[in-house]
């Protein structure tokens, strides 16, 4: 079962037992437990606002669990002409901090949507994706409003 996403919440699975008892030869079980987070998100999505012109841009923190330390050894956007990003290492006790900061490039209105894709040292969890969300206004439209 993939457990990714489900960090912190309770995850409900049912499974069919195929038995060789004639008088019961399917039986349903339900597994049920709260998946533990590897890792916390500052902000789920990096939302990138404003106008063309202005500098915009979010800096979010990912924190690793001090149960299940990791490494971010690599990273990369799945599109990446809309944005600028950089990560930087911060320690703290117990565990590693890590700051992405993500800036706007696009120099037109428009929307659009890319993922940073993090990739860790841990087996268990390769990747942390995290979304991007343009929406950039012209200046121009701005001032054409109706009444």
């Amino acid at each position: 079962m993939d457990t990714y996403g489900y960090g912190g919440r309770r995850l409900s699975k049912t499974a069919s037992v195929h038995t060789n008892d004639k008088r019961k030869p399917i039986t349903s079980i339900i597994i049920t437990g709260i998946v533990d987070k590897f890792f916390t998100l500052s902000e789920r999505i990096v939302k990138l606002q404003g106008a063309v012109g202005e500098k915009i841009n979010r800096t979010i923190t990912i924190t690793a669990n001090e149960k299940y330390p990791f490494k971010i050894i690599d990273s990369r956007a799945k599109i990446g002409k809309d944005i600028r990003y950089e990560l930087k290492e911060v320690k703290k006790s117990g565990g590693e901090n890590y700051l992405l900061y993500v800036e706007n490039l696009k120099k037109h209105g428009g929307r659009y949507y890319d993922v940073i894709s993090l990739i860790t040292n841990k087996k268990s969890l390769p990747e942390i994706l995290i979304r991007v969300q343009g929406d950039i206004t012209d200046i121009g439209a701005k001032s054409h409003k109706r009444n």
